[in-house]
């Protein structure tokens, strides 16, 4: 392990005390992982930011070491290349969680929490997992600038695509986003990104059709 990696290992279990769980190996590699050159966007900023998001929000959840584990995750294995991240993503958290003694039944249900992340409209899902879809979606919410460096990192992370075939599949994204009756389906998270979450789509898809 090295210095870094101690330092960040060391950051994350001081912001977000279930992480102290967690064997310093394990954590070590989701430093490694979160902090691979492509990712731009979907980095350990990410992670911290959710963790952060549900420490203010930990009321509202129901098992927060199931979201917790969700969280650092879901993201664990991210290939803009690939269609399977979720899916991969979901069986390297039962395979690193299952030694920590998780019994099957706590694994199934972080592994369909990660999986509900492929479309962020799963059918019928449980609270938590709405109150851990909502956290990843929170970016949509925040302030312009902190949205518009989101919505430049998503662009690199993608940089292979051209940009009109980007532009077109970030489009159909983002008004998919704007047809739901609700983005965030927690009420109270609702109150607080919902408005602004709106705003910033349609900011971003005025400019993407300003570039065509």
């Amino acid at each position: 392990m090295t210095n870094q990696h101690a330092t960040e290992i060391a950051a994350l279990r001081r912001e977000w005390g279930l992480l102290n769980s967690y064997p310093d190996a394990l954590l070590a590699d989701l430093v490694c992982r979160y902090s691979e050159p492509h990712r731009h966007y979907h980095t350990l900023d990410h992670l911290r930011a959710l963790l952060a998001h549900l420490g203010a929000h930990q009321e509202l959840a129901g098992d927060l070491p199931a979201i917790t584990a969700a969280i650092c995750y879901h993201d664990a294995i991210y290939d803009t290349r690939r269609n399977d991240n979720e899916l991969r993503s979901a069986d390297l958290a039962r395979v690193a969680l299952e030694p920590m003694g998780w019994r099957a039944p706590e694994l199934d249900k972080v592994a369909a929490m990660i999986l509900a992340t492929q479309h962020h409209n799963p059918p019928a899902p449980d609270n938590d997992t709405i109150l851990f879809l909502d956290l990843d979606l929170s970016i949509l919410g925040a302030a312009p600038d902190v949205y518009g460096n989101y919505s430049r990192a998503i662009r690199r992370e993608f940089e292979w695509v051209p940009d009109a075939a980007y532009a077109q599949g970030r489009k159909q994204v983002l008004t998919n986003f704007l047809k739901r009756d609700a983005i965030f389906k927690t009420p109270a998270l609702r109150v607080l990104w919902e408005v602004s979450a709106r705003a910033n789509l349609k900011r971003e898809l005025s400019t993407l059709d300003a570039t065509r």
